[in-house]
């Protein structure tokens, strides 16, 4: 059984997250005040997003620093799917938010009542200005880290939410127009749902070993059909073991009964080519001759 590993792993800069979870602390500080002060529904929407940032960012830098503890005989696998569970409870809490966010927004509809306009567009400018720093600082991260990435939609939100709240707060103070602030609100909510539906989607496929979206099973049979000492390939999973890592299992069958040596430069050269071809970084390939067992790529039941 051939057991190959091409590593590429990204870490993630503590120092960009501290900042950027500073920025927040500041943002949803100010804007609960304001919130409070001004009786805005959008405000006090925005700054619990911001709070919901905060312990993403948070959880973005824990996991990321627990994920790169080394493996154990107890945990082989070490504690890399941490930070997958990490960015499915932010996605979670995103979806909180939002149902949270909506029954108020529906209660103030009801009942819409006097804002100070001029604390909801200082601060909404506050929050842009400050949310769009963390946006660039975490932006190189978030390409390659689900969990960084989750963070990165958070803050990505919060910038158009915070352009939201300040058109709705000179709306406010030029037309006195107060019904549009819970109206914001719902827009916010509505927003946190989209987002994090996705995320949602991502990481609980990645969690139930779900087949990666970058590659297929037929592209795997594909490559190993142009080697011509291998007659088939069954018993395949293939499956992500966090962001980076694409595993593949599988059994394959030799047309002859070739010496050891020969089998395992026929698995090598097969293993790079489907490193090249597919970027799968793990192989876990079991050569057999001869052997009667099920044939089908993908076996219905294992005993």
């Amino acid at each position: 059984m051939s057991e190959h590993h091409h590593h590429h792993h990204h870490e993630v800069t503590g120092t960009k997250l501290f900042i950027t979870v500073l920025l927040n602390v500041i943002i949803t500080l100010s804007q609960v005040v304001g919130g409070i002060l001004s009786g805005s529904l959008a405000l006090l929407s925005d700054a619990l997003h911001n709070f919901s940032d905060v312990v993403a960012l948070v959880t973005v830098y824990v996991a990321n620093r627990i994920a790169q503890r080394k493996p154990t005989a107890e945990r082989t696998f070490g504690y890399k799917r941490i930070e997958l569970l990490a960015a499915l409870g932010n996605g979670v809490v995103l979806v909180g938010v939002a149902l949270f966010l909506i029954m108020e927004a529906v209660q103030k509809l009801q009942h819409p009542e006097p804002i100070a306009s001029n604390w909801v567009i200082g601060l909404a400018l506050l929050s842009i200005v400050l949310n769009w720093v963390s946006v660039v600082l975490v932006s190189e991260d978030a390409k390659s880290n689900s969990n960084v990435k989750a963070a990165y939609l958070h803050l990505m939100t919060d910038v158009m939410t915070s352009v939201a709240v300040l058109v709705g707060g000179v709306a406010m103070l030029f037309w006195q127009v107060y019904w549009i602030d819970p109206i914001i609100s719902l827009m916010i909510a509505g927003y946190l749902m989209f987002a994090s539906w996705d995320l949602i989607r991502q990481t609980s496929s990645t969690l139930m070993l779900f087949t990666p979206d970058e590659v297929q099973a037929e592209q795997v049979v594909e490559v190993v059909q142009q080697f011509p000492e291998i007659e088939n390939i069954h018993h395949l999973h293939l499956w992500k073991l966090d962001d980076h890592e694409v595993h593949l299992e599988a059994h394959l069958d030799f047309k002859e009964d070739l010496p050891l040596s020969q089998v395992t430069k026929v698995l090598e050269a097969l293993e790079q080519r489907l490193a090249e071809t597919l970027a799968i970084q793990h192989f876990n390939l079991q050569p057999e001759f001869d052997r009667e067992d099920d044939k089908s790529l993908i076996l219905e039941s294992e005993k």
